[in-house]
């Protein structure tokens, strides 16, 4: 058998500087079957925290490495989930990706810690809502006799948490260069997490810009490798109505071209695909402003020519095509809480409109009531179809008495918001753009991770009203060609912060206690094809500065 051995690769880490030793093994046609018991390189190491994004509420580890089976099974209750066993499916492909890449793991009769991965659920129930529990625990142990194999166990509640677990379980596990073997290194482990929001979620606008609906399943999958939970579809605004509504169906003649549309079954394509990461996705319809597009295919839902939103509040035909369109989304979006808007709505124009200036002198009515009709309107039809209706901060602002007691109010303007809704008794979400606004690409990861959505309250009982958070990328200047490198990785910030209990992840020099992990994190989303944009450039989503290893950037 002739054998060919490369030069050694010295590549080091310690601290800040990088170690890494290969020893590429070439063979020959002829294969020699052995036995192999594989001694591994000892993982990268910046810190005493282990590699864990978001890092989990409870765990303890060792020092030890055990060997994965690239046969690794599925056994426990779980193999009864249609979820889990696609979810098992998925993260083996993940973690064993590069295990047949050299033609040698088969060839090789090797023998492997761990064969089994054990997933336990305590419940039958596939319903994804929100404050579903997304717990779970999570035990590697090596054997205890010589002749027994050791074992992951991932314990949860829901098929949801096992998913969690499932995440974490990918993360401990490393493709050894030198044995060309899985390892989970740090062995014992003994993980129990769960989240600190039930709402942790991602606003992605496809108004702005068209985005393909692969790309956004990739955004999609890409939010669960951080624990996300809800996509925030503001799938229209005024610039294009992308969506098939089958109840008006002239409305999607407000799209860019009629190649950049959404069809119902693209819907529930993405709702389906969703679900199976343990997501929802909550729709928005941004009414009464932010809705030009709809008059292109209904004219009479502009007050005029002249003045194309907010839509017509004068008018009967307005509220039928909103309850056409919310009744038809009703059919494919299952999720209990519907955005719809109320921002930014310009009443002057409804003022200054003959028609409408009738019909508000008609019911004694401003330019401000007749923003409150609308609003409470609006309300009244979703909560007719079973949804919690949320609404950006203007309305809350501006007639917090008036809105209905199950209104989630989302904060955007600024700091200060929550505190306000939560004395009130409403539910809040918090999005301050100062800081959770992805494409203000001039906010440092560190700002994103240092937002706190609980500042300012101290009541345990208002505290609890807040649901989470959600970072926003809104679209203006982000498309296909840029968006996941604007959303990654200052979005996985605010995720650790939304899921990791704040003792879990202090505040104090987090250029120690975290910077490192994110760099970690943003590599790991590269390595599984999610272009993450470096973590330290000034501006976010630029290219690098120079040469260099991606845990450096």
């Amino acid at each position: 058998m002739n054998v060919l051995w490369s030069l050694p690769t010295w590549f080091i880490v310690a601290a800040n500087t990088f170690f890494f030793i290969s020893f590429p093994l070439f063979l020959s046609s002829q294969t020699i079957a052995i036995t192999v018991k594989p001694t591994p390189q000892q993982p990268l190491s910046f810190n005493s925290l282990p590699f864990i994004w978001p890092l989990p509420k409870k765990f303890t580890f060792g020092n030890e490495s055990l060997s994965l089976d690239p046969k690794l099974s599925l056994s426990g209750n779980a193999v009864f989930s249609p979820i889990l066993r696609a979810a098992f499916d998925r993260y083996k492909g993940i973690v064993f990706k590069n295990t047949d890449r050299y033609g040698l793991v088969t060839t090789f009769k090797t023998v492997y810690d761990v064969a089994k991965l054990k997933i336990i659920v305590h419940s039958y129930s596939e319903e994804l809502q929100l404050g579903v529990d997304e717990s779970y625990s999570l035990f590697v142990s090596k054997a205890q006799v010589h002749s027994a194999a050791g074992e992951v166990k991932i314990e949860a509640k829901t098929v949801f948490g096992a998913l969690r677990g499932l995440e974490t379980f990918s993360q401990l596990c490393s493709f050894d260069y030198t044995t060309k073997t899985v390892q989970i290194y740090k062995a014992p482990w003994s993980i129990r997490d769960k989240p600190r929001f039930a709402y942790r979620g991602l606003l992605l606008d496809t108004s702005r810009h068209y985005l393909p609906i692969d790309v956004i399943k990739q955004i999609i999958e890409s939010m669960s490798y951080a624990k996300l939970n809800v996509l925030h579809w503001h799938i229209i605004d005024k610039q294009s109505f992308p969506l098939e509504v089958p109840s008006y169906p002239n409305l999607w003649k407000g799209s860019y071209t009629d190649l950049e549309r959404y069809t119902i079954e693209d819907a529930y394509e993405i709702v389906n695909f969703s679900k199976m990461r343990g997501i929802n996705v909550m729709p928005e319809l941004d009414v009464p402003g932010h809705a030009e597009s709809w008059g292109i295919g209904y004219p009479d839902l502009w007050p005029s020519p002249s003045c194309r939103e907010p839509l017509d509040v004068s008018k009967k035909f307005t509220f039928d095509v909103l309850s056409g369109i919310l009744t038809d989304l009703r059919k494919i979006f299952p999720f209990e809480l519907l955005h719809l808007g109320g921002d930014e709505v310009n009443t002057g124009c409804w003022t200054n409109t003959t028609q409408v200036k009738k019909w508000l002198q008609n019911y004694n009515l401003t330019g401000e009531d007749a923003y409150e009709y609308f609003v409470l309107k609006a309300q009244d039809i979703a909560l007719l179809k079973n949804w919690s209706p949320v609404n950006w901060e203007e309305t809350f602002n501006t007639f917090p008495t008036k809105l209905h007691p199950l209104t989630v109010v989302h904060n955007w303007l600024g700091p200060g918001v929550c505190p306000k809704v939560v004395a009130k008794g409403f539910r809040c979400i918090f999005s301050n753009q100062g800081v959770w606004y992805l494409d203000h690409v001039d906010i440092p990861w560190d700002v994103v991770y240092n937002a706190e959505p609980l500042e300012g309250i101290h009541k345990a009982s208002e505290q609890k009203l807040v649901l989470g958070g959600e970072v926003c990328i809104w679209a203006e200047n982000a498309d296909t060609s840029d968006v996941l490198q604007t959303i990654w990785p200052r979005a996985a910030a605010a995720a650790e912060r939304l899921w990791s209990q704040i003792d879990s992840s202090p505040g104090g020099n987090i250029n120690k206690t975290a910077l490192s992990r994110l760099q970690y994190f943003r590599c790991l989303l590269n390595r599984r094809g999610i272009p993450a944009a470096p973590v330290t450039n000034f501006y976010a989503r630029t290219a690098p500065n120079g040469p260099g290893s991606c845990y450096e950037q």
